[in-house]
């Protein structure tokens, strides 16, 4: 890719619809549709992809003898691993994905204009350049609201990690991105202006906010916002 299509803008789509969307996926496991085009840098970068052991079709698409047990995991939980050149096994030499239609959940799920939308830079430089490129637009004011507390949210995790039970916050780029996205409604009361009564007061009342939040977004009963950390939030 030349320099000038790295400065060139991709339309990202209208933020609102595309908030709904990338919701949808990390709660329910939906495709995100993302307009990727020739672009392959989140297969070619160097990343694990984890496979869980729900995910029939991924686990009967990919050979056995790639993967092998995720650290920290439950037994069935699995990771794929990247070649001696950062890329993906699965891939093709053209840069796709020989089991598009059977790919993980990881992948199904992973969309680098979270990085656009959390105002955060991806931890690879090639997705960096890519996700700096996207461009969303607004169909009404509150769809800028709700981008504004996207970022909002990614600011104060990262720059508040003493207020969340252990300091638990996402060091990952992406996890942390993810976490903006699920707790967005935190930052939205009122459009975030200051003085709305909603709004919590103080940044511990605002790191519990965020707990609950996220507990309340995965839905699983599991998450207990007096012992869960923001890094319970990961994808």
């Amino acid at each position: 890719m030349s320099s000038a299509d790295h400065r060139r803008v991709l339309p990202a789509g209208e933020f609102s619809a595309w908030l709904r969307e990338m919701r949808a996926a990390l709660s329910c496991g939906e495709d995100s549709d993302v307009p990727c085009g020739d672009c392959c840098a989140c297969c070619s970068t160097s990343h694990f992809v984890h496979v869980g052991p729900d995910e029939r079709d991924a686990l009967a698409a990919v050979p056995r003898e790639l993967t092998f047990p995720a650290p920290g995991a439950p037994a069935g939980h699995l990771v794929l691993p990247y070649d001696a050149h950062g890329r993906c096994p699965l891939l093709d030499a053209r840069g796709r994905c020989t089991i598009y239609d059977r790919r993980p959940r990881t992948c199904r799920v992973y969309d680098c204009r979270v990085f656009a939308a959390a105002g955060i830079p991806a931890d690879r430089e090639s997705i960096v350049r890519q996700a700096a490129r996207w461009e969303f637009t607004y169909a009404d004011e509150h769809a800028r609201a709700e981008h504004a507390a996207v970022r909002a949210a990614a600011r104060f995790v990262r720059d508040n990690a003493g207020l969340f039970p252990g300091g638990a916050v996402p060091e990952d780029p992406a996890q942390l991105a993810v976490l903006a996205v699920k707790a967005a409604g935190v930052f939205l009361f009122g459009g975030g202006e200051a003085g709305d009564p909603r709004r919590p007061a103080f940044g511990s009342e605002i790191a519990g906010a965020v707990v609950q939040a996220v507990a309340g977004f995965e839905g699983d009963g599991e998450a207990d916002s007096s012992s869960s950390g923001a890094d319970g939030a990961d994808s």
